[in-house]
């Protein structure tokens, strides 16, 4: 086996000759998978890119240089979204009893909760896109304001060639050139949260999934002033000491009102979206910071008092302890 791995804050160029190797590589991207090989012999497995601190999204190159087939099992879910356009060459993929082809003109979106094989030719080189469930979820639950119901699934065939879909190529590959060049504006790390972040959005408003009627309708602007106003002071004084009375003067209505709505429209109750918020914010702070021994006075800083409870309440909205959460960045 020989390879060569190179890791700065941001980059990733990862060099795999042996099947394990690659298949390790890949799952530690993108989550549990198998990889079979018709010529193991033949392997030159290379994965370049960019890892994005905020929320941990890929973007970058894959190529496996031999003819190869992705098994992935809904029992052993991957942990992200994976979306990828050939460059050269093709690819299959077979789910839900249909068969897609995948060539330049048209990407595929693997949804990680499927069974489902993808075969990729031996001269295919591809973008690839892997997003984190997490990131993805949250961004929807944003933009629907209120928790999903079911398992968030793309349609698994993305046109590079027509509207909104192409458009959303067209940026990645923009993304994927700029960052390629050295010193230039969109390698500074605070780019990277807007940049994962029209990713996600795009993704989300340009390619059909089964919340697409849903995202559609809550677009339309129906949100009450006075909730705008009262979820304005949340965020702005997330970090200080606030009762359920400063948001209720905040909104300027009377409490039974503030509860409805907030169950109506963000599907949460007033506090409840405070913790939620305050959750939020500590994660992509303990992201960035990526220290540790730092985690308890990030957590301090934004109104969490008891550690053990912040620690509680971190691993039931994100799946992880704090401290987990930065261990399997650094294993990355």
């Amino acid at each position: 086996m020989s390879a060569s791995i190179v890791n700065d804050i941001r980059g990733i160029d990862a060099l795999r000759h042996d099947i394990e190797g690659a298949r390790d590589w890949m799952s530690s991207i993108c989550g549990p998978h198998a990889l079979q090989i018709r010529g193991p012999q033949a392997l030159q497995f290379r994965h370049s890119g960019t890892v994005m601190r905020a929320m941990e999204s890929t973007l970058g190159y894959v190529e496996y240089g031999t003819d190869v087939v992705v098994s992935v099992h809904s029992d052993a879910p991957l942990n992200c979204y994976s979306v990828s356009l050939p460059l050269v060459g093709q690819q299959e993929l077979s789910a839900r009893g249909h068969l897609w082809l995948s060539d330049r003109d048209s990407g595929l979106v693997v949804s990680p909760h499927e069974t489902q094989e993808l075969a990729i030719m031996g001269n295919c080189r591809k973008i690839i896109v892997s997003i984190p469930c997490l990131a993805l979820r949250q961004m929807l639950e944003g933009f629907l304001q209120r928790p999903l119901d079911a398992t968030l699934t793309f349609e698994p065939e993305m046109s590079a060639t027509d509207g909104d879909q192409a458009a959303w190529w067209r940026m990645v590959k923009f993304f994927l050139a700029e960052m390629g060049q050295e010193g230039r504006l969109l390698n500074h790390w605070q780019m990277e949260e807007g940049i994962e972040q029209a990713l996600i959005k795009g993704l989300l408003l340009s390619q059909p999934h089964n919340y697409s009627q849903a995202l559609a309708d809550a677009m339309r602007p129906s949100c009450p002033h006075y909730l705008l106003r009262a979820k304005r002071f949340i965020h702005d004084n997330a970090r200080e000491l606030i009762a359920l009375e400063d948001i209720e003067r905040a909104a300027g209505v009377s409490r039974h009102k503030l509860y409805k709505s907030f169950r109506q429209h963000f599907g949460y109750a007033p506090m409840a979206f405070l913790k939620r918020h305050r959750l939020e914010e500590a994660r992509r702070e303990i992201l960035a910071n990526r220290s540790e021994r730092n985690i308890s006075s990030i957590a301090m800083n934004w109104g969490f008092s008891h550690f053990s409870r912040f620690a509680v309440d971190y691993r039931l909205l994100f799946g992880e302890t704090p401290s987990q959460t930065l261990k399997r960045l650094r294993g990355r």
